[in-house]
């Protein structure tokens, strides 16, 4: 069998732009001092006069960013997810966000499989943060053909995006012919009718391990990829749960805030369903190799169809 590809989503990221310069030429953008780790000095090197080196200075750089965007420009700005949405949350929230400008943030490194870094740079909490802001668009990809997907969609959407990309390259689960992407539109990956898994970024390959592994034990799971955060696909999700029954959320950010959350806030309301969490609970990350760290605390394949099979 031939070996799985494998992308990092950051580096899809620095690809994306550069592809997409030529076709919007007010795109610009800055980094943080981090061009070679975030992947936007692939951007660099070819359009130099667009991309804006603001040093470690990230709530600076937001600020620089909303400038740029109230004259036409179309600004993607770079950093780790642990800066770009925590260091600086204040200035994404009242510089972005309150005025509404069309600022997308490019944060990469989110999630334990930063790996050897360490809790200090182990956003866990970024999507929870960034779902707060009124009116912030919130996407975290699962592949390179999804992050590729998402930049695209970004820079068509007016208005403020978080993107959030990994460091880790990850397995293409989505390079078919019927891929479409839609800001705010879930995906149905693989068919089921016991329960179902909603699973968003390096989780959505996790889930379809432990698809397969619970196919094993006759239980028929069905798998959702969620790029987008927010706004949630709720009908896919309603939908879903009304079918099976029962729903499992898996992501790599805390059980508060992320994905989970959302879920829960949704089938509340809409159909009150039994709903497991899974991700970091309630705990820092550690330093460690990525791989080590997602077997560890149990978002791997083998973890999901554990506390799935538990769940049932």
């Amino acid at each position: 069998m031939a070996e799985t590809k494998k992308i990092a989503t950051r580096e899809s990221y620095g690809n994306m732009l550069t592809e997409l310069a030529e076709e919007y030429p007010n795109l610009v953008v800055l980094d943080a001092d981090l061009a070679e780790a975030t992947k936007t000095g692939i951007f660099k090197k070819k359009y130099p006069e667009r991309h804006i080196d603001c040093g470690i200075a990230e709530s600076n750089m937001i600020g620089v960013a909303a400038g740029l965007s109230t004259v036409g420009k179309i600004p993607f700005v770079s950093s780790f997810a642990m800066f770009a949405a925590g260091r600086a949350f204040e200035q994404v929230r009242n510089s972005v966000g309150y005025p509404h400008l069309n600022v997308k943030i490019g944060a990469t490194h989110a999630g334990i499989t930063v790996g050897e870094d360490g809790a200090t740079h182990q956003c866990n909490e970024d999507i929870a943060l960034m779902r707060t802001i009124p009116g912030m668009v919130v996407m975290c990809p699962s592949d390179d053909v999804e992050a590729r997907a998402a930049v695209r969609a970004a820079i068509e959407h007016n208005g403020p995006v978080y993107i959030r990309f990994g460091r880790a390259a990850v397995p293409v689960i989505n390079d078919k012919p019927d891929y479409h992407f839609e800001i705010g539109k879930g995906t149905v990956v693989r068919p089921g009718t016991d329960v179902t898994i909603v699973a968003t970024g390096i989780c959505v390959d996790s889930a379809l391990g432990a698809a397969e592994k619970l196919a094993a034990d006759g239980i028929s799971a069905e798998v959702i990829n969620i790029c987008t955060i927010k706004p949630l696909d709720n009908e896919l999700i309603v939908a879903s749960a009304k079918k099976t029954g029962k729903v499992v959320t898996v992501e790599e950010h805390s059980v508060i805030g992320g994905l989970g959350s959302a879920v829960c806030d949704c089938l509340s309301e809409k159909c009150p369903t039994q709903v497991k969490k899974i991700g970091m609970n309630d705990v820092f990350g550690e330093s460690g190799p990525a791989a080590e760290l997602v077997k560890k605390y149990g978002l791997d394949a083998e973890g999901v169809y554990k506390s799935v099979k538990e769940f049932m």
